[in-house]
């Protein structure tokens, strides 16, 4: 349960809001009425003894150093029946995930400065006696203050290393690309591990893309990529020095903080400088308005945000997938032969069967009957070939595009009929397009052909007609330059979603088929409106400040509400409004680290699902559903490294949702419990994402 704020916490410290929340607890600024100043309260609601003990040494750790790099413990408590309680420097400003967010690619020179600080906190923390590890270094935890100082962060996963203990146990983080090899197993840890982490923050710093994670360089299935080739800007001097603190074997790695440090400013000919004084830009101020709480006003009538970077998925998983999928096959295959067998003994030669059960099998010939039979040939589906349709004439100076369309009289009929197919997008020809597959047998056949790709698919509820975006080469966070169109799937027709320089997408349409609603960025940041589909009607359902983005509509299977992300500060909320725009709700709270996204109603309106991520970091999209009174808010593991882009089928039964990383997504489909999971898409080499379950055709 969330502190509220003006509580008092511990007779001393007045709570003035959220800061951040996570799994173990939440963080929140308050002030110290003993002293007058602005503190950050960490709180940690688990009652086992080791989260206990981890968050007691987070405080021993902090409460004894002293380093300008490095924020300070002053009080640690424990409110019995609530949780424990760390309050120390509140370290305003933003963190360098956040700041390569805002301006992307750092300078060289902000990167050795960010690399120099750094170092000094290592060293610092190295030479302690006993030495302190960190083990979670990455953009999220390095911060920069309002005046440009540098800080090192959150100590929740740090160690202290007693004698010759080998790190072997305790909490690990394992951020993919930021984690070196030896911290994903058993292997010793030591200060080369944080060199390691701290040389692939500064990479990603450098380049804006995290790099090839370590567990996957040590087995040899990937290679890092070069510096100065994602950024040739990059001086080879401090591109080499950055990559041999990367290096796989940590004795190839700077063995001490120290050498470095001094390798980074030999890089770009800069002289040491005394202790706590390497500082950067500081980041620019938050307006007061941006912190408040009121909600959007309702309106008569998101800048471009960075792509999230998805994780690493290994190349041992791949393997397994890909040995599971001939397994099957070759399963699928001697039971076949076996029941092929069987059928022509039964068929073609009757009389090695005993009489009693040759007369209890109706289908064999009788005596009477025709000596032979002959089997049917089988009917092959087809896909009809792409017949260029005209874009509607509401806007004239769309090019002629072209979709294909499925022959119903030529498509199988699955057991189950509409509800075993979904539409997807996939780069299997080079650009996204947009497929219809029975998630029995990937079947992939074309529904679109537009020049530019397509993707996002949204599924009218007639199950006949089809919103989509384009253009869409690949899968991207935001799409400034698509509209939406409309496609009959079963026969020809194309309208398009009258729009202005600025980008449509989301589509989401209403339970009765009359209103789609949709994230647009033609008013220069993501807002969401409403297309009357009937009268073409626009509307504009949220007013938020300038610059205050809400995207991802998602209605309740009554039509009455909608559901929306909205974004004021650096995460997204959870709102709602009613249908014709009033009412906003805040219904769902982020904090300022953890981000929540992509709602979907379950069909029956009893749950909603969502994404979460954190702001701080880059991590896997995980999977939590809500009830609206808020009582049920539970993490949903489903056994896949990120879950994203969830859809429900039309009889609440099953989910579908796409998993991966880089260039390997694929479409999966399970209960939201996670039972009968199994992997749709096949195909490794594609991107295969934005699954749409098919409504049962009217």
């Amino acid at each position: 349960m969330l502190l509220e704020r003006d509580v008092l916490l511990h007779n001393r410290y007045r709570i003035q809001g959220n800061l951040g929340q996570g799994g173990m607890g939440s963080v929140y600024l308050a002030t110290d009425e003993n002293l007058g100043v602005q503190v950050a309260v960490k709180e940690n609601l688990f009652t086992t003894e080791e989260y206990a003990r981890q968050f007691r040494l987070e405080a021993v750790i902090l409460a004894n150093i002293r380093h300008p790099n490095l924020p300070r413990v002053s009080d640690h408590f424990v409110i019995g029946g609530e949780g424990q309680y760390l309050i120390m420097d509140f370290i305003d400003g933003e963190d360098l995930r956040q700041r390569m967010e805002r301006v992307g690619i750092l300078p060289e020179d902000e990167v050795v400065q960010i690399g120099a600080a750094m170092c000094d906190a290592l060293a610092y923390l190295h030479t302690r006696k006993p030495p302190i590890l960190h083990r979670d270094i990455k953009p999220g935890n390095v911060k920069i203050s309002p005046d440009g100082h540098i800080f090192l962060v959150d100590f929740g996963l740090a160690k202290v290393i007693q004698g010759n203990q080998a790190t072997t146990t305790g909490a690990r983080a394992m951020t993919p690309g930021y984690s070196p090899p030896e911290q994903y197993g058993t292997a010793r840890t030591d200060p080369r591990t944080d060199i390691y982490s701290l040389g692939a923050t500064l990479y990603a710093a450098l380049t804006g893309v995290i790099p090839e994670d370590g567990l996957a360089r040590a087995m040899d299935s990937i290679q890092l990529t070069p510096i100065r080739k994602r950024n040739s800007e990059v001086s080879r001097r401090l591109a080499a020095t950055i990559e041999k603190a990367m290096e796989v074997d940590p004795s190839d790695r700077f063995q001490i903080a120290e050498d470095f440090k001094f390798a980074l400013l030999n890089a770009k000919s800069k002289t040491q400088q005394l202790l706590g004084t390497y500082t950067i830009a500081p980041p620019p101020a938050i307006k007061e308005e941006e912190l408040t709480n009121e909600p959007p006003k309702p309106a008569s009538s998101l800048v471009n945000s960075t792509p999230v970077d998805y994780a690493f998925v290994s190349p041992r998983k791949k393997q397994r997938e890909r040995d599971r999928r001939v397994w099957m096959a070759i399963s699928g295959g001697l039971l076949a032969v076996l029941l092929v067998s069987i059928l022509s003994v039964v068929f073609f030669f009757p009389g090695v069967l005993p009489q009693s059960i040759r007369e209890g099998l109706p289908f064999l010939p009788t005596e009477t009957a025709t000596a032979s039979a002959t089997l049917s040939p089988r009917i092959t589906p087809s896909i009809s070939q792409a017949t260029p349709v005209q874009t509607a004439t509401a806007v004239p100076t769309k090019t002629a595009l072209s979709v294909v369309t499925a022959d119903p009289n030529s498509l199988p009929t699955p057991i189950g009929a509409d509800y075993l197919e979904i539409a997807y997008a996939s780069t299997r020809t080079g650009i996204s397009q947009i497929y219809l597959t029975n998630i029995l047998e990937d079947q992939a056949q074309p529904l679109t052909n537009m020049p530019g790709g397509a993707c996002q698919p949204a599924w009218a509820p007639d199950g006949v007609r089809l919103a989509f975006i384009s253009p869409c080469d690949k899968k991207t966070d935001t799409y400034p330059k698509s509209d939406i169109y409309i496609m009959n799937v079963d026969g020809p027709g194309l309208d398009i979603i009258p729009s202005t320089l600025g980008g449509d997408f989301e589509p989401a349409w209403s339970p009765d088929g009359k209103f789609i609603a949709f994230t647009s960025m033609r008013d220069g940041y993501m807002q969401i409106y409403l297309y009357n589909v009937d009268s073409k009607e626009l509307k504009r359902m949220v007013e938020t400040p300038e610059l205050k983005h809400v995207r991802q509509p998602a209605w309740s299977p009554d039509g009455k509400k909608i559901i929306y992300a909205y974004r004021r500060v650096d995460a997204y909320e959870l709102w709602t409004m009613s249908h014709t725009g009033l009412d906003h709700e805040k219904i769902l709270a982020s904090g300022s680290t953890l981000s929540n996204y992509q709602p979907v109603w379950s069909p029956d309106g009893n749950f909603i699902l969502f994404n979460q991520q954190t702001t701080s970091d880059f991590q896997f999209p995980n999977l939590f559903s809500f009830t609206l009174d808020g009582e049920k808010l539970r993490q949903i593991y489903l056994g896949l490294p990120s879950i994203e882009d969830v859809d429900y089928s039309p009889d609440g039964i099953w989910i579908a949702y796409e998993s991966g990383g880089g260039r390997s997504y694929h479409i999966y489909y399970s209960t939201p419990s996670g039972g009968g999971q199994s992997r749709i898409t096949t195909e490794d080499e594609f991107e295969d994402f934005d699954p749409a379950w098919r409504p049962i055709s009217k």
